[in-house]
């Protein structure tokens, strides 16, 4: 019997893992990667002689990355060089920081000492919290296709941990009475694109994981990650075949709803037994998908969905090293809820922002050339459903944020070493880099858009379609995109295995 052969369209995270682990279940396997290079936006970005990731910087949950090469029967550390950090990242509040730590009773210590009275609150935190992702997770990991899934046994018992009706800011009231202490355990939403004030309260576990199961850096950069995938698919016979962007989806059967493989731009028309899709969900329905035969999912559907906030991006390679800043470094706003709300609900910026900054030089010298460091700040923006022009906008706010950058950490001398730098606006993220409405984290992640309420990893509106990615279900972030790679590995392996 002839192999089955599957097509995926991006080398993304996503696709990149459903590559590897159908290729060493034997299956053909063709990747098509409009870039010359894998990755997505896990790739890197080199100016002149420094490198940068262009998108995730920490990588959470290192277990579900491992799992990934332990199914092909490899070592992810044959592969990868992996850098536990410590402390996780630094809290920069207005007034005070704080250094959250590997070790339990420093990060009690500090606590104690920075926000006094709140150390059992973090004992209570833990033991929750723990609990609540021992439940969830599993769930999290299983395929949710069908409306049968919510009878999974696992599911109902995870249900009074969901709490539901309550959100990650009021769930985090039961823990600690200090106003910044509980913002130290909010931020994370930001990895789901939603203000902590309305990001559902399951999602507390995710400042749990980063305590519990650390923060990583790969040597090299994140995108070294991608690198090693692309590595796997081509050992176990995959075909990538880079530079060549999928112009459509190659429609047969009744109602034009049977996807029978995919359209090149080159107008070259390849057959496959089925697609997994790994572009970004919402440009996929606009641009790849046949809009006219969808319903659920059509592109009028999407103008009321909620999506998550975009990002301003700066990578900036410097003539020296910050030595006393931290690896990871998250500054808030004066006024964040403010600045959270004016945000998502205003779609406006304010003058008052928190910003990200990896200064990942601090850990990794391969980065930049000797003496010399990578900065690279994150700014989180409305996304294009706001009416800001970013080409008017663009060099007044970088200069905003070279400022805010100088007077709120101890790089006060920035401009003076900045060597060469790159600037990604939402504009640049939907027009060169096909993110929907530039929202960076996809769609948002509320109750009403999880589970079998998200875009099913098996396509309902498509047959022989598969979804992987932060737009599908599990959702954004490396760990939950990886898991959407493996639940659609396992959904054609059923099928045609």
């Amino acid at each position: 019997m002839s192999k089955k052969r599957i097509i995926i369209v991006g080398a993304g995270p996503g696709g990149l893992t459903s590559g590897m682990l159908l290729a060493h279940k034997g299956m053909e396997v063709i990747i098509y990667e409009k870039d010359p290079v894998p990755g997505g936006r896990n790739k890197a970005l080199e100016i002149g002689d420094f490198t940068f990731d262009t998108g995730p910087t920490f990588l959470m949950l290192k277990t579900f990355l491992e799992d990934k090469f332990k199914a092909t029967g490899r070592n992810a550390s044959d592969y990868l060089n992996f850098m536990r950090l410590d402390p996780l990242y630094r809290l920069q509040f207005p007034d005070r920081a704080l250094y959250p730590a590997v070790d339990k009773e420093e990060m009690k210590r500090q606590i104690g000492q920075t926000f006094p009275g709140n150390e059992a609150g973090f004992e209570k935190f833990m033991q929750r919290e723990g609990k609540r992702f021992q439940r969830l997770i599993p769930c999290l990991q299983k395929d949710y296709s069908s409306p049968f899934s919510f009878l999974d046994p696992g599911l109902v018992k995870a249900l009074p941990h969901l709490s539901l009706g309550s959100t990650i800011y009021k769930n985090l009231g039961k823990y600690f009475d200090s106003e910044d202490l509980k913002l130290a355990f909010t931020f994370q939403s930001k990895y789901l694109g939603m203000s902590p004030w309305e990001c559902p309260a399951l999602f507390t576990m995710l400042s749990y994981m980063e305590y519990a199961h650390g923060i990583y850096h790969v040597k090299g950069g994140l995108n070294k990650i991608s690198d090693a995938m692309a590595k796997v698919c081509i050992e176990e016979g995959a075909q990538i075949n880079y530079s060549q962007k999928v112009k459509k989806l190659l429609m047969k059967g009744d109602k034009g709803k049977t996807v029978k493989g995919v359209v090149l731009e080159n107008g070259e028309s390849v057959q496959a037994d089925a697609v997994v899709v790994n572009a970004d969900f919402g440009y996929a329905v606009c641009n790849l998908l046949p809009s006219d035969k969808l319903r659920k999912w059509a592109p009028h559907k999407l103008e009321k969905k909620k999506f998550s906030c975009g990002t301003f991006m700066l990578y900036l390679g410097l003539d020296k090293i910050y030595e006393t800043l931290n690896h990871h470094n998250i500054i808030f706003a004066d006024d964040y809820k403010s600045n959270v709300d004016i945000m998502f609900n205003d779609h406006k910026m304010t003058d008052d922002f928190s910003f990200y900054v990896q200064n990942a030089s601090v850990t990794d010298t391969t980065l930049a050339p000797e003496g010399k460091s990578t900065l690279y700040v994150l700014v989180p923006v409305p996304n294009n459903r706001s009416a800001i022009d970013w080409d008017a906008e663009r060099q007044s706010f970088r200069d905003k944020v070279i400022d805010r950058i100088a007077a709120k950490t101890e790089m006060e001398d920035l401009r003076e070493h900045i060597e060469v730098e790159k600037i990604i606006t939402p504009k640049e993220w939907e027009d060169e880099y096909n993110v929907y409405i530039a929202a960076e984290f996809n769609l948002a992640h509320n109750l009403s858009q999880m589970l079998y309420m998200r875009p099913h990893n098996e396509f309902e509106e498509l047959k022989n379609l598969y979804l992987t990615g932060g737009g599908t279900h599990p959702g954004s972030g490396l760990p939950t995109i990886y898991e959407s790679g493996r639940i659609v590995s396992d959904l054609i392996s059923k099928r045609f295995l």
